[in-house]
C-alpha cells in the first residue's frame, strides 16, 4: 500500500466516483496520469488490453467526475478500452487478476460491479443498450442521465446504425460519445475546435440557437436561412450533418486528452434535452511511445518492460489460426476463384499474408457480421467461393443470414471458424461453445473438426473443395503440433477413423480431444474413434463400435445439449440400440476466464476428467444392468465392475 501512497499519491485516494468527484477540477490531469501510468505498470506485468485503454483515460475521468454514477448510467461498448474504468471503480486494487482465475472480467459484468451498466463483449452494443435505459427512467419518471461510448471502429456495424436511428427518432434523453481513435488533431486545429465546441454547447448558444429556432419557426424563408447559415458555419470546421439528420444535436469533434475540454463540453450537454452526440478524438495508446506507435501490437499484450515496452520472446508455436493462413494463401495460388472475407479480423483471424499477396480479392467488411455473409452469399452467387474467416462467438451475430441467405439457397460457402471451443481469458462472452449446436440443425451443412494441425489443412482443402456450406472449426492456439503436408489430401465426406482398438468402452471423438482422450484410453484399454467429420456422421464406424462394446462415449469441446454427441444419441435411436452412452463435453453453464487448461480441467474433459467420468458411468451402467438380470429383463450382462 505505501508503493501505492508513493507513486501514485492522488489515485491512491479514490477508491470510488464519488472520492474522484470530492477532486478539484484543477487535479483532474494528475489523476489522468497516474491513472495512465498505474495501467502500464499493471498490464506490463500481467499482460492484457492495453492501448485502448490508454486512449479513453481522460475520457473516463471526465464522465466519472461530471455523471453522477452510478445513478447516471454509463454503457461502454465492449470492454477492452473500460480498464481505465475499473481502476476509477473500486477495482484499482484488483486490477492485477484481471483475466486470470477468479479474478476480474477483462470485459464489462454487471455481476462484478454496479458501474458496469451493460456487460459487454462484442461490440456495438452499447447505443441500443443506452437507449433502453434512457427510455426506461422516462417510463420510471427517474432524472437520469445515460451516455454510450461506442468507438469508430463499432460504429461500422449496422446495429449501432439501427440504435442511432431510433434514438433520433424517438427524441430519447441519451448521449451518445463517438471516440474517433483512428485519426490525430493538429494543436492549432484542435484549439479551434475545441473553442468552438465549448462555445456551441454553452449555455447561452445552445439557449439562443433553440429559441431562435422556436421564433423563427413560423417564418419558413428567415427560419430556413439561419440554419443554412449555421450550417455553413459548421461545416467550415466539423464534420457533415449525418448525426444532426438522424436527430441527434451534434457537438465536436474536440480532444479527447484535453481532460478541461471534456469536462466543460460534458457539463454543458448534460443540459440540453434529447439525443445528442459527442465527437472525440482520442489516439489508442496515448502516454505510452511503443503503444502509441504499435497500437495493434498493444491492443492486447503479453507481459513487457514499462520502460521500453519489449515483451518477451514470442512463441514459435505454430497455432490453428497459422495452419488456416497459409492454407488461404496456398489455396488462393491453386485457385482465382477464392475470395477471403473477414469481419475487422485480419490479424486475429490470420489473414495478415492474404491481404499483402491477394489485395484484390480479398475483403475486410468492418465490424458487420451479418453483412459479411450475406456479402459471401452474393458472391457465391454469381460463381466465385468465398471463405469467410470469422470466431466462433462472432459467427453467432449472423445466424440468420447464415440459413436465410446462405443455406436456404444452397449456395456454394465455406466458414472457417477460429477460436471453437473454450478460448481461456476472454470467458465467457468469446467462447465459441455453441457453434457445433447451431450449425448441426441447418440441412446440408458439412460440419469438419480437425484433431490437430495436419488434419486441419487438409480439412481446409476437403471444405473448399466441396459444393455448398462448409465449416471447418478449430480452437484457439496450438494443437498437438502435427506437422502439415504441402500436399493437401481431400478426406472422404463422413468418414472416420480409427485410432485405437480396445475393448468395452468406445471412445467417439470430435476435435483436438482427441489427444487427452487417447491418453486416458491408454489407461482404461478402450477403443477411440477419430470422428472428424459432425455432420455427416460416418454411420458405418457407428454401427461396428456399438455391435462390439458395451458403453459409447462421446468427446466434444462444444455444450453437451444438441451438440455432437447429440448427433449420435439421435442416431443410435433412430437405430433401436440400447447400449448405454455418455456425452462429454461442456457443461449447461457459462464458463468463466482462465486459462484453457484450467477450463478443461474444469470441465472434466482433460485426461484425469474423461477416466474418472467414463469409470463412474460404466460402473453405473454395470450396475444397472446386473439389477435389470436379476429380474429378467435382459439375458446377458457384459464384464463387471470398473474398467481399472
Amino acid at each position: 500500500m505505501s508503493e501505492l501512497n508513493d507513486k501514485y499519491p492522488l489515485l491512491a485516494t479514490i477508491n470510488s466516483p464519488v472520492d474522484l468527484r470530492a477532486c478539484e477540477e484543477q487535479q483532474l490531469q494528475q489523476v489522468c496520469d497516474e491513472t495512465r501510468q498505474f495501467l502500464i505498470d499493471t498490464v506490463a506485468k500481467i499482460g492484457g488490453h492495453l492501448a485502448a485503454g490508454l486512449g479513453t483515460v481522460e475520457l473516463t475521468t471526465a464522465l466519472h467526475y461530471v455523471f453522477e454514477t452510478p445513478y447516471d448510467r454509463v454503457v461502454w461498448d465492449i470492454g477492452h478500452q473500460a480498464y481505465p474504468h475499473k481502476i476509477l471503480t473500486g477495482r484499482r486494487d484488483s486490477l492485477h487478476t484481471i483475466r486470470q482465475a477468479g479474478g476480474l472480467s477483462g470485459f464489462l459484468k454487471r455481476s462484478e460491479s454496479e458501474y458496469d451498466t451493460f456487460g459487454a463483449g462484442h461490440s456495438s452494443t452499447s447505443i441500443s443498450a443506452a437507449l433502453g435505459m434512457a427510455v426506461a427512467a422516462a417510463q420510471k419518471k427517474e432524472q437520469r442521465e445515460v451516455v454510450a461510448i461506442i468507438g469508430d471502429g463499432a460504429l461500422t456495424a449496422g446495429m449501432a446504425f439501427e440504435a442511432l436511428n431510433n434514438a433520433g427518432d424517438m427524441d430519447a434523453n441519451i448521449l451518445v460519445i463517438l471516440n474517433d481513435n483512428d485519426m490525430s488533431i493538429s494543436p492549432n486545429v484542435g484549439a479551434l475546435k475545441n473553442y468552438l465546441t465549448r462555445l456551441m454547447t454553452g449555455p447561452t448558444v445552445s439557449s439562443v440557437r433553440r429559441g431562435t429556432k422556436k421564433a423563427l419557426s413560423s417564418i419558413p424563408p428567415v427560419r430556413d436561412y439561419a440554419r443554412r447559415w449555421e450550417e455553413h458555419i459548421k461545416g467550415m470546421v466539423l464534420p457533415s450533418t449525418l448525426f444532426e439528420e438522424l436527430g441527434f444535436y451534434y457537438a465536436g469533434p474536440i480532444d479527447g486528452h484535453d481532460i478541461e475540454t471534456l469536462v466543460t463540453t460534458l457539463r454543458n450537454l448534460k443540459e440540453i434535452d434529447g439525443p445528442k452526440l459527442l465527437h472525440v478524438v482520442t489516439k489508442k495508446g496515448k502516454g505510452f511511445e511503443p503503444a502509441e506507435g504499435a497500437p495493434i501490437k498493444f491492443h492486447g499484450v503479453s507481459p513487457f518492460n514499462p520502460d521500453t515496452g519489449e515483451t518477451g520472446a514470442s512463441s514459435k508455436a505454430r497455432t490453428f489460426t497459422h495452419v488456416f493462413g497459409d492454407w488461404l494463401c496456398d489455396m488462393a495460388a491453386q485457385d482465382e476463384q477464392l475470395i477471403g472475407i473477414t469481419p475487422a479480423m485480419r490479424e486475429g483471424s490470420g489473414l495478415v499474408r492474404f491481404s499483402q499477396e491477394y489485395p484484390d480479392r480479398y475483403f475486410d467488411v468492418a465490424i458487420a457480421e451479418q453483412h459479411a455473409l450475406t456479402f459471401a452469399a452474393g458472391i457465391a452467387a454469381d460463381g466465385l467461393k468465398p471463405v469467410v474467416a470469422i470466431y466462433s462467438t462472432f459467427l453467432q451475430r449472423a445466424y440468420d443470414q447464415l440459413i436465410h441467405d446462405i443455406s436456404v439457397q444452397d449456395l456454394d460457402v465455406m466458414l472457417a471458424i477460429d477460436r471453437a471451443g473454450l478460448v481461456g481469458a476472454d470467458g465467457a462472452t468469446h467462447a465459441g461453445v455453441f457453434d457445433l449446436t447451431y450449425l448441426r440443425c441447418i440441412p446440408h451443412c458439412v460440419i469438419y473438426a480437425p484433431s490437430d494441425e495436419a488434419e486441419c489443412r487438409d480439412m481446409l482443402f476437403s471444405a473448399y473443395m466441396h459444393k455448398g456450406l462448409t465449416a471447418v472449426r478449430y480452437p484457439r492456439g496450438t494443437g498437438c503440433g502435427a506437422v502439415e503436408s504441402k500436399v493437401m489430401q481431400e478426406i472422404p465426406l463422413g468418414t472416420a477413423q480409427l485410432k485405437r482398438e480396445g475393448q468395452r468402452v468406445a471412445i467417439l471423438c470430435f476435435g483436438t480431444l482427441l489427444h487427452p482422450a487417447l491418453e486416458a484410453a491408454q489407461e482404461l484399454d478402450a477403443t477411440v474413434v477419430n470422428m472428424r467429420f459432425v455432420k455427416p456422421l460416418d454411420q458405418e464406424m457407428l454401427d461396428q463400435v456399438v455391435a462390439s462394446h458395451d458403453v459409447i462415449v462421446t468427446i466434444e469441446e462444444n455444450v453437451v445439449a444438441g451438440g455432437a454427441g447429440s448427433g449420435v444419441n439421435e442416431y443410435l435411436v433412430a437405430q433401436g440400440s440400447t447400449k448405454p452412452v455418455l456425452n462429454l463435453g461442456l457443461p449447461d453453464r457459462y464458463m468463466d476466464h482462465g486459462s484453457q487448461n484450467e477450463l478443461l480441467s474444469e470441465c472434466g474433459l482433460d485426461a484425469v476428467g474423461i477416466i474418472k467420468s467414463i469409470n463412474a458411468f460404466y460402473s453405473a451402467s454395470d450396475d444397472n444392468a446386473n439389477q435389470a438380470l436379476a429380474s429378467g429383463t435382459i439375458s446377458n450382462v457384459g464384464n463387471a465392475g470398473k474398467l481399472k
